[in-house]
């Protein structure tokens, strides 16, 4: 028997080693970070609400500019319900230019372009947000598959540890009590392997939802990204990277002008307009020019309240800041301290490993010289298998932290982790379109607009 169990030993590590043993073609965690960001609905998303951004700065700057608009209008003429006359045809053209809002087209106008910023770093941390999750699901998907694949040798191992228990009583070396505990133990590795399996299922299918296939084989995890030096050096990055907190310091920029275009609701308007039209069998034109101000009277009270609502929502956003900044800060010392409790759960679970085969080996060698049974035997591979898991888990978990602490610091992007994949540019459709353009026809940038659309439509990335 006890060379039985030395064979058995040698072929259940040999087992567990193939895991470092994988194709040459394995797909690598890079591979799945290009995967996501390439094919995630939630960027494409968030890109298009940026385009929809980026419009809004084309109609701020749009209503700087005149208005041309036309009527064609046919009339006849009727008294006390008696028609006369023959129908009237006319056509008027209305022209009117804004020539002084004392600034508030301008804010309109400023208040559009710091919301496409806000919007350009909330597309940054969603694309964080993607490839965090892409992390995850990789580590997560190799942890379970080493799961289920030290789950499947301890099946294997029990149910030898069975046979031979079944042996040994059939010569009376051991009662039926040994042979039951090694029943027992087989119907709870396998129950415990079908838990694993299915855990990886969902894995499987996680992997699937963000990658946008489901894993093969898995190359095993790079070496896990630096960061920064220390805590406090991290907490300085992700003050000056964090998209989240430079959005909100966006909205406080958004809310303070917003507070001075209601502020000058108040102010008169001075506009120039021009009308010009003819009416049918009248050969000459008509029509009017002249300047016209316009400006509030009494509104019962609604501009003082959207004046108060501005002010209520420039202290909301002064107050989300502060608050976002706490937030990033004790991500940052989360993820931090989360990674250096990984890196020693390795060291520990290493340690335990060495410690777990040398004790299982020991009680082996005993149990087969009769000073230990069966369940002694069956605890110390338990023993093992939990150490070996435990140094799986804590490898994913280590990896997870890594990139999670990335993130915290707002450098979780696809720019600064150098995966080679062609970036979306948020600044080409801007380009395109703040100027407003008319047509595409008419001019250099609106054909590179129509270009743009065409690309977008076909589903490029620019």
């Amino acid at each position: 028997m006890g060379i039985a169990f030395r064979r058995l030993s040698i072929s259940a590590l040999a087992a567990v080693s193939v895991l470092a043993a994988l194709p040459a073609k394995a797909e690598t965690l890079a591979d799945a970070l290009v995967s996501a960001y390439e094919s995630s609905g939630l960027l494409e998303q968030q890109r298009a609400t940026l385009r929809a951004a980026d419009e809004g700065v084309a109609q701020a700057v749009a209503r700087l500019r005149p208005v041309v608009s036309y009527t064609i209008a046919s009339q006849r003429n009727y008294s006390n319900g008696d028609i006369s006359g023959r129908f009237t045809e006319s056509a008027t053209i209305d022209f009117s230019l804004p020539i002084y809002q004392f600034g508030r087209g301008n804010l309109a106008v400023e208040v559009q372009k710091e919301t496409v910023l806000a919007t350009r770093d909330a597309l940054t941390g969603v694309e964080q947000q993607v490839l965090l999750r892409a992390v995850s699901a990789y580590m997560n998907v190799r942890r379970d598959l080493q799961s289920v694949d030290l789950s499947n040798n301890q099946v294997r191992l029990i149910s030898e540890e069975l046979r031979a228990a079944r042996d040994r009583f059939d010569v009376g070396e051991i009662t039926r009590t040994d042979v039951s505990q090694a029943e027992a133990s087989l119907a709870l590795a396998r129950a415990n392997l079908a838990a694993r399996e299915g855990s990886l299922a969902v894995s499987r299918e996680e992997y699937r939802a963000v990658v946008g296939r489901y894993p093969s084989s898995l190359a095993r995890a790079p070496r896990a990204p630096s960061a920064a030096a220390d805590m406090r050096a991290a907490v300085n990055i992700a003050r000056q990277n964090h998209p989240d907190l430079k959005g909100a310091q966006r909205q406080v920029t958004i809310s303070e002008l917003s507070l001075m275009s209601t502020e000058r609701q108040m102010l008169p308007s001075v506009n120039l307009t021009a009308r010009t039209g003819v009416v049918e069998n009248d050969r000459d034109l008509t029509g009017n020019i002249g300047v016209s101000v316009t400006g509030p009277i009494y509104q019962g009270g609604q501009l003082k309240s959207l004046q108060r609502q501005s002010m209520a929502q420039r202290d909301a956003s002064r107050a989300n800041l502060l608050v976002t900044g706490q937030r990033i800060e004790q991500n940052v010392a989360n993820a931090w301290s989360q990674l250096r409790v990984s890196q020693a759960q390795i060291t520990a679970s290493n340690r335990a490993i060495t410690a777990s085969r040398a004790a299982w080996e020991g009680v082996r060698e005993e149990a087969r010289l009769g000073a230990r049974t069966t369940l002694d035997v069956l605890d110390a591979e338990q023993n093992l298998l939990d150490a070996r898991t435990n140094l799986a888990s804590a490898q994913a978990d280590a990896q997870i932290a890594a990139y999670t602490l990335l993130s915290s610091m707002g450098l979780l992007t696809a720019e600064h982790l150098n995966l080679g994949v062609q970036t979306y540019d948020p600044t080409d459709y801007y380009d395109a379109v703040s100027g407003a353009p008319i047509r595409p026809v008419t001019s250099e940038q609106g054909e590179r607009l129509d270009n743009l659309l065409r690309s977008i439509a076909g589903g490029g990335n620019n």
